[in-house]
């Protein structure tokens, strides 16, 4: 049997094990290790794995995971998400859907120090949540709001999903938060573009709250420019190249612990539970990694992705239409599993295929533009139907609304999504534009 169709079993196998509920890790750790050994055999299948996970883990590069998920855990431990949304509050808060938007632009903010989409609906909607219920907005609105205002967690740079791309695909992390920053910009823009239309078309959706005074804007700028300071310092210091993208994070973590300490929000216990998450979520995420290199290494030795990408080359079909589809058929596999399994599942042999097309670009860019296209339309599957994972998240917290009426009101905003991905597809340099002036 060819190594081709050893590799399609191997994936299939993969599927399969991933529709049994077996954790993503494990589903590729076996997958690899049986289609590895099938090809090449257990002898040198034992020489790769006394090697491979060593040289993997002992990387300087991967320690920018856990520094920027400590960044987010210190973040919210600190409550910094209600300053963010009381300042945003204070100036959009008058207008009609104004604390949908504030939740929206509080959720970019909160992104912008946390790096994670789940962190980021969970956190901003123990402070927003009440305050949309309590001035009468739909239950479609609200928690369709936060489901997607999540999003912004992983769009806004840093992203922990954007450092997993790099470190994947081997490309430059900094210049992908570059590259992330004005998508994401236009994300939070095209969200609050979706909330006006959707409460001009219903208006007892969304009443009007009470107009902020004066000293009350004043107030709320005053308490997030800490926030704001610590973004500039993290992510100016990176498109600056004063600091590394591990530097960089180092230097967010501890800037955050120093804010909580100071604004006395970090207790023991707090502390402590920081930590652990951090820990169990880095240690997942790692283990993931293992399995995808692993599974990487089995396909490479399968030369089915090489095989792919030359047939799809191949074909009489313009470069942006395959370029669509594979926007779409992540949108799909978005709808029925989490971000980091769907990417670290298809990089392998999508991003060959992609690397091998023609845009007109150089390679350097086409990595960098396919990492944010990626970027966005994982973000479309956290909630899109039928599970969506934000939405899950949102639902466990407003158990008084059915999770259709939140998928309801997360449409508006996919119809924003929808266009966005068009653009960015059909116009690299709006996500090339500032890797190029800074580059």
């Amino acid at each position: 049997m060819s190594g081709l169709w050893i590799g399609a079993i191997g994936f299939a196998g993969l599927m399969a094990l991933m529709a049994l509920r077996v954790p993503i890790a494990v589903a590729m750790i076996v997958s690899a290790l049986a289609g590895y050994a099938w090809l090449a055999g257990l002898t040198p299948l034992l020489a790769y794995l006394k090697t491979a996970p060593y040289s993997m883990f002992s990387g300087y590069s991967l320690s920018v995971i856990p520094l920027f998920v400590l960044m987010g855990m210190f973040a919210s431990e600190a409550g910094m998400s209600a300053s963010l949304f009381r300042a945003a509050n204070a100036w959009l808060g008058n207008r009609r859907g104004g604390l949908a938007m504030a939740t929206i632009v509080g959720c970019a903010a909160f992104g912008a120090i946390c790096g994670s989409s789940v962190a980021t609906a969970a956190t901003m909607a123990q402070v927003a949540l009440p305050e949309m219920r309590r001035y009468g907005y739909s239950g479609a609105l609200s928690t369709g709001t936060l489901a997607v205002g999540g999003t912004l967690g992983i769009l806004i740079p840093p992203s922990v999903i954007l450092v997993v791309y790099g470190l994947i695909c081997e490309q430059n992390i900094a210049k992908l938060f570059m590259a992330a920053f004005f998508p994401g910009l236009l994300a939070t823009i095209g969200y609050l573009i979706a909330i006006a239309v959707y409460v001009r078309r219903n208006p007892a959706a969304a009443p009007a709250a009470a107009a902020s005074t004066a000293a009350e804007r004043r107030r709320g700028l005053i308490e997030i420019w800490p926030v704001v300071a610590i973004f500039a310092v993290v992510i100016g210091g990176l498109y600056g190249g004063v600091f590394t993208p591990t530097e960089g994070a180092a230097v967010g973590a501890f800037s955050t612990f120093l804010l909580a300490l100071v604004k006395r929000q970090l207790g023991w216990a707090r502390l402590k539970r920081a930590l652990l998450l951090t820990a169990e979520t880095s240690g997942m995420i790692f283990l993931i990694l293992l399995g995808a290199d692993l599974f990487n290494s089995f396909l490479a030795l399968s030369h089915l992705p090489d095989a792919l990408a030359r047939t799809i080359s191949g074909l009489d079909v313009p470069p942006y239409a395959v370029m669509l589809a594979i926007m779409a058929i992540y949108i799909l596999l978005g709808c029925v599993m989490d971000e980091l399994s769907m990417i670290l599942l298809t990089l392998p042999i999508l991003f060959p295929i992609v690397m091998g097309l023609d845009f007109g670009l150089p390679k350097a860019e086409v990595g960098i533009w396919f990492g944010i296209l990626v970027l966005t339309v994982v973000g479309i599957g956290l909630v899109a139907p039928p599970v969506g994972l934000n939405v899950y998240v949102i639902s466990g917290m407003a158990r008084d609304v059915p999770m259709s009426e939140t998928f309801r009101g997360v449409m508006p905003y996919l119809c924003a999504d929808a266009v966005r991905v068009v653009y960015l597809v059909a116009f690299p340099s709006i996500s090339l534009w500032l890797v190029r002036l800074l580059g």
